[in-house]
């Protein structure tokens, strides 16, 4: 069986993406063993420098790179990363579950980004598109994104 583990800056504050993540989180616990793991945001002057947001960066980053699972493969979702069909995203995970990495730690950072040391870190990356989503967005379509792949790989009906 998948596991796979999403590792995030900060909490959903709006109810309708708690809501959201918890859907699909249920709808996951079919296909894989899912957990969210949350690390602490950390706090940024009103208007920063690019010194306080480089801090904010790599301290978010540092928590995030503590919390990923031993043996997992982690892969870090930033705007630079590769974009993916849903199809190619599917056959990605499953191709990593045969080879041996069916733990997968997928790593969003903060409202300013993800570190360089956790995009060093990661063995992939995944970009959605070229624009600028919010972080907590961003956790939303990839708990989406992971319950089409399971769907796919499994012949459900959901991915069309």
């Amino acid at each position: 069986m998948y596991k796979i583990t999403v590792l995030c800056v900060g909490s959903l504050k709006e109810r309708y993406f708690r809501d959201a993540v918890a859907e699909y989180e249920k709808r996951l616990h079919a296909f894989c063993r899912f957990e969210v793991i949350e690390v602490t945001e950390e706090r940024c002057p009103d208007n920063p420098s690019e010194n306080d947001i480089k801090r904010v960066i790599d301290a978010e980053g540092e928590r995030l790179l503590r919390k990923i699972p031993a043996g997992a493969y982690p892969m870090a979702l930033c705007i630079e990363g590769k974009e993916r069909s849903s199809e190619a995203f599917a056959e990605e995970i499953a191709r990593l579950a045969v080879g041996g990495d069916g733990h997968i730690a997928f790593l969003i950072g903060g409202s300013w980004g993800l570190s360089d040391a956790a995009k060093a870190k990661a063995k992939a990356s995944l970009s959605f598109s070229p624009m600028t989503f919010p972080y907590q967005l961003a956790r939303v379509m990839l708990c989406e994104q992971l319950y089409r792949a399971m769907q796919i790989l499994h012949g459900g009906q959901y991915h069309k």
